[in-house]
């Protein structure tokens, strides 16, 4: 008897010892369902391919019957002794957004897009990749209106370890410009400096009208209206600074051979920098054009008649004479 319960003992722990056991939980890392997946401790070879795995980012629940009936056809010592399951997941990450925009920017550059365009992808959603693979992406097919900036396109996305899987893709390229634009709100009459100014990409497509391109078209201009920040200039709300304001008193310079004269006289008009005004004599009440050179100063151009004055003409009332 104690020899029949030896030998009952031993065939028990051989028929343990060669008895596989049940998966619970499997990370894949592979587009496919081998038999190792499901069971360890196996005696037959565990590389069989039992289909395709789920798909990155996802999950497949085998239950018990399944797993009984897998473990029959393959020959797998294992038989379910209650609600087993075996879950089976695949990590997922989503393709890095730079990617596809690299891959689409030289396919739209390739036809003619400007090589500094903004992409705008509206309601874009990322593939998911294997979290293990180096995914690529390419462009297969691409449609593209350059005059509205709109393309539609099939994205390829490939890498080892994953089946490839395509996409199809609609936005908008569009054309990028760099513009001086305000760094905070100015007021009216502002003469704008460099450090009012900060350079910033914007949509052509939102430019209206001529606007400045460069700092040199606006340093130095005076504002017409006011500008809030981050808006670009247009050429339209520039001005030269005023320098002389109407009915301001102004020195008046004529400069002839040998000698210079100054006079005062009232600006009938405003006038920036090289701008040509009328100026009132005082004395003579002859109405002069002048032009603007600098702070409340005019000159009169050597040999100018008056525009206007009244009775016999009696000189232009220059009181002051410097020899040259």
């Amino acid at each position: 008897m104690r020899h029949l319960i030896a030998a009952l003992i031993a065939l028990l722990a051989a028929g343990q010892a060669g008895a596989a056991t049940l998966r619970p939980i499997t990370t894949l890392a592979a587009p496919v369902v081998r038999l190792a997946d499901l069971f360890d401790g196996l005696a037959t070879d565990g590389a069989t391919v039992l289909g395709p795995g789920p798909a990155p980012g996802g999950r497949i629940v085998v239950e018990a019957a399944q797993l009984a009936a897998i473990a029959r056809q393959f020959g797998v010592a294992w038989r379910p002794v209650g609600q087993e399951r075996a879950v089976l997941e695949r990590p997922g990450r989503l393709l890095a957004r730079e990617d596809v925009l690299a891959a689409l920017l030289a396919a739209l550059v390739g036809v003619g897009a400007p090589e500094d365009g903004e992409l705008d992808l509206p309601g874009y959603t990322a593939p998911l990749v294997p979290a293990e693979s180096a995914a690529r992406a390419e462009v297969e097919q691409l449609d593209y209106d350059a005059a509205t900036g709109r393309f539609t396109a099939t994205l390829s996305v490939s890498g080892d370890g994953m089946l490839s899987l395509r996409q199809r893709i609609a936005g908008t390229m569009h054309e990028m410009a760099e513009v001086p634009v305000p760094l905070r709100r100015l007021a009216a009459g502002t003469i704008l400096r460099d450090d009012d100014l900060a350079t910033a990409r914007v949509r052509v497509a939102l430019l209206r009208g001529e606007v400045a391109r460069d700092p040199v078209q606006a340093v130095g201009k005076a504002l017409r209206r006011t500008v809030l920040p981050g808006q670009a200039l247009a050429l339209a709300d520039l001005t030269r600074p005023v320098l002389v304001a109407k009915g301001a008193r102004v020195t008046m310079q004529l400069a002839t051979a040998g000698m210079s004269m100054t006079a005062q006289g009232r600006a009938l008009e405003s006038g920036a920098l090289g701008e040509r005004i009328q100026v009132l004599n005082p004395v003579s009440r002859a109405v002069l054009e002048v032009e603007v050179v600098g702070p409340a100063r005019v000159r009169v151009a050597a040999g100018s008649a008056p525009i206007s004055m009244p009775g016999p003409q009696r000189g232009q009332g220059f009181a002051q004479v410097t020899s040259r």
